[in-house]
């Protein structure tokens, strides 16, 4: 299976003059979207938290996180932003695919809007 990229638009949801776009790696993996620090902070968006993240590796480690509009397929969604490292390639979450009802389609490498977005869990709890 090959990687799903889209265009993406950070704004800062208090200046939202402030923006930066960059092409995102889709990752279904990932619950928050992840954004290279020195691009946040270029925006203004300043750290509100700060909690432990697993990597794909295994290992866990902890990160700064902020609040940010995400802009993407002509839809707006407001999200956690993950401040990495200055080089790390920007990563777009699950809950931000979820939120814009936005799912990927892994035969096609391709984003596909859903005809509803859900409301309820897929599976009974």
């Amino acid at each position: 299976m090959g990687a799903t990229h889209v265009n993406v638009i950070v704004r800062n949801p208090a200046d939202p003059d402030r923006t930066w776009e960059s092409e995102f790696l889709v990752d279904t993996g990932a619950i928050d979207s992840l954004v290279p620090r020195q691009h946040l902070e270029a925006i203004g968006i300043a750290p509100v938290g700060r909690r432990v993240y697993e990597l794909a590796d295994g290992t866990s480690r902890p990160y700064d996180h902020g609040l940010a509009r995400i802009e993407f397929m002509d839809e707006i969604v407001a999200g956690r932003v993950v401040f990495a490292e200055d080089d790390t390639e920007p990563l777009l979450g699950l809950t931000a695919l979820e939120s814009a009802g936005i799912e990927v389609d892994p035969r096609n490498e391709r984003l596909k809007r859903l005809s509803a977005v859900r409301l309820k869990s897929l599976t009974p709890v």
